[in-house]
């Protein structure tokens, strides 16, 4: 998926903020905590952790699928 800058700036906003986002991604949906956008190898990614687990986990953007801010 290419980010538009609207999509960038909700992402931004959601780190900033500490909201969780819903990820969707190769027909799997994960609820995390955006905490930095970053450059690994070449490629745009997205770390995170799960809120319930505390696990840590690396997206690549290029990946996901679609994307959306959970809650109001």
């Amino acid at each position: 998926m290419q980010l538009s800058a609207r999509q960038y700036n909700l992402l931004e906003h959601a780190i900033v903020q500490r909201r969780r986002i819903a990820i969707f991604r190769r027909g799997t949906e994960y609820v995390v905590l955006p905490e930095q956008l970053t450059v690994r190898a070449g490629r745009e990614t997205l770390e995170t952790v799960q809120p319930s687990t505390g696990d840590r986990m690396t997206i690549y953007v290029d990946e996901i699928d679609a994307f959306e801010i959970v809650g109001g």
